[in-house]
Parts: C-alpha cells; sequence; structure tokens
C-alpha cells in the first residue's frame, strides 16, 4: 500500500543480486520468510484474534504458530536497487530470515472463484472481512 508507514525493504545477499533480475517488472512477488520469533507453544486447534473466540485448525487459519512456521506475505515492489527491493507493508519483524521471493502473474495467481472458508458463516462478517482487508473503520 502507497500509505504503508515506514520504510520496507528485503536485502538479499549480494551472491544472489543477480537473481533479482527483471523482477521489478512485476508490481506485487510472494516474499516466503521463516517466523523465526513465534514463542507460543504449537496447538492445532487455534481461535483467531480478530474472530471473537472461533476456534479452527491451524491450516484454516493464518496463525504464525504452525508446525513448520513459514509465512508469506504478497507485497507491492517499489523499487530495486543493487541487493535491496523496497516493497509496501510486510508484516515481519526486522531480521526475519528470507526464504524466498517469486513474482505475483495477474492471471496465475489471482482465483475469482476464491471464497471466505468458515469466515462465510461467522454472525460478523462483514466486520470481520474489515479486520482481514486491513481497511480502518469506527467499530
Amino acid at each position: 500500500m502507497e500509505e504503508d508507514e515506514g520504510d520496507f525493504r528485503i536485502v538479499v545477499d549480494s551472491q544472489y543480486g543477480d537473481s533479482l533480475y527483471k523482477l521489478e517488472e512485476f508490481r506485487y512477488i510472494y516474499v516466503i520468510y521463516y517466523i523465526h520469533r513465534v514463542t507460543q507453544e504449537f496447538s492445532e486447534i487455534v481461535s483467531p484474534t480478530w474472530t471473537d473466540g472461533a476456534k479452527v485448525g491451524v491450516f484454516a487459519s493464518r496463525s504464525p504458530v504452525r508446525p513448520n512456521p513459514i509465512g508469506i506475505s504478497i507485497v507491492r515492489i517499489k523499487g530495486i536497487k543493487n541487493n535491496e527491493v523496497f516493497t509496501s507493508g510486510m508484516d515481519v519483524f526486522d531480521g526475519t530470515p528470507l526464504l524466498d521471493i517469486k513474482p505475483y502473474i495477474k492471471d496465475l495467481d489471482s482465483k475469482p472463484d476464491a471464497n471466505y472458508g468458515w469466515i462465510e458463516d461467522m454472525d460478523n462478517r462483514e466486520h470481520l472481512l474489515l479486520h482481514i482487508r486491513g481497511i480502518p473503520h469506527d467499530y
């Protein structure tokens, strides 16, 4: 998002700098990373904070507490200089280990028949979707 506060960047090991060739021609990328600062104990059933206590399996959630703590974000490329990729906001800590970068390809990565899964059955679905989309709201 253009209005993200702060500077977000990915620093690729300099030995892989050439691997960024032509990446800037894409608008978005997937960033795959190791969620290295998780301290909570793994549980197969989780309650996402934005659901008012609903319980789901960890694989039906976006919880960072996973059997294999791997995270994925889709971010906008704002620019690339040498081995640094400047991006829109990412929900990671400074120093989070990067596992991979992949281009987001419009028709390949957009599924028009995707749904909201179990979220569709929630009473406060519309409110939850505001949280999921990161849209500011008053309630």
